[in-house]
């Protein structure tokens, strides 16, 4: 296939690109410097410059192409999440950007149209496993990937093939929450945000890359891309701790982060997110079956000698 690609150089974008090289897939993707341009080059992807906002710039640049997949994100450091101006220009990507995307997708004559979008999205269900036809809910800081998954169903409307990805907590290299955390394992704290038996779903971006590969043959609809066993959030913030080799002298309680109400919403509810949907459909497997093989990767890559 020729497949573009927005956000290649992103946290999860720089597994994509060369996993859907490495499957024989022509690739272009969206460049917004010279070095990043330089970056796929040497990839060997095309490199483009143009806007996400443009809809006739973006019309010309995906012209030719069997499938768009929309990777474009500005997510907030964790200095910054707790503030809401600090999503805007996230919330803008995830809203004006993918309606962009539709709408030069259509143009264009692309059949497929594949969507970043989290997991982050449902209801808190406890210890109950979540599926993708679990209610959502519209949280504050989940508004923009509702805009997203929407301008995807508004593309299968519209005759293409719009596939929702849902994805876990990001794990791995460039991944910077969990590089964050590592770091802070390293120094004896064991970070926990929300209360300790409830559940949190991951996702490598070496495992969620290969999934983005796997959808470009999927049905239209929504999958979950996370890991096969999902942790509690006391068991995650071990696995933290025996990746970063120290013990923990420090345990901040997580269930303090719910006096944050909201802002935090996406990461102190429980959920025990199920992929067996996406498995089922493309036969896809996560080569780390949990948070506590996803981690210990991450370290082995971020202090590799």
């Amino acid at each position: 296939m020729r497949v573009f690609v927005t956000g290649g150089t992103g946290a999860i974008g720089r597994h994509v690109v060369p996993e859907l090289l490495r499957r024989g897939h022509d690739v272009t993707a969206l460049a917004r410097t010279p070095d990043k341009a330089a970056a796929l080059r040497e990839q060997g992807a095309e490199p483009v410059s143009v806007s996400l906002f443009d809809r006739e710039g973006l019309t010309e640049a995906f012209a030719g192409h069997d499938a768009v997949v929309n990777l474009a994100s500005s997510l907030p450091s964790m200095v910054r999440f707790l503030s809401r101006r600090a999503w805007e220009p996230n919330n803008r990507i995830r809203h004006e950007g993918s309606a962009t995307v539709v709408d030069a997708a259509l143009a264009a004559g692309v059949g497929r149209v594949v969507q970043e979008s989290v997991s982050m999205l449902y209801r808190d269900g406890g210890a109950e496993w979540v599926d993708e036809d679990s209610p959502v809910d519209r949280y504050p800081a989940a508004v923009g990937n509702h805009a997203a998954e929407a301008s995807a169903r508004r593309f299968t409307e519209a005759g293409g093939t719009g596939v929702v990805l849902r994805f876990g907590w990001f794990l791995g290299p460039g991944a910077a929450h969990s590089e964050q955390l590592l770091a802070l394992a390293r120094r004896h704290v064991a970070a926990s945000i929300g209360p300790p038996h409830t559940f949190v779903s991951s996702i490598h971006v070496a495992d969620g890359a290969t999934a983005v590969a796997a959808v470009l043959e999927a049905p239209a609809g929504t999958y979950n891309v996370v890991d096969d066993e999902p942790l509690t959030k006391r068991e995650y913030a071990d696995a933290l701790a025996r990746a970063a080799g120290a013990t923990p002298w420090l345990r901040p309680p997580g269930r303090a982060a719910l006096l944050l109400g909201d802002r935090l919403t996406s990461l102190t509810r429980s959920l025990r997110v199920s992929n067996a949907r996406l498995r089922s459909a493309t036969g896809w497997r996560p080569s780390h079956p949990s948070a506590r093989e996803g981690l210990l990767a991450t370290a082995r890559t971020l202090w590799a000698g």
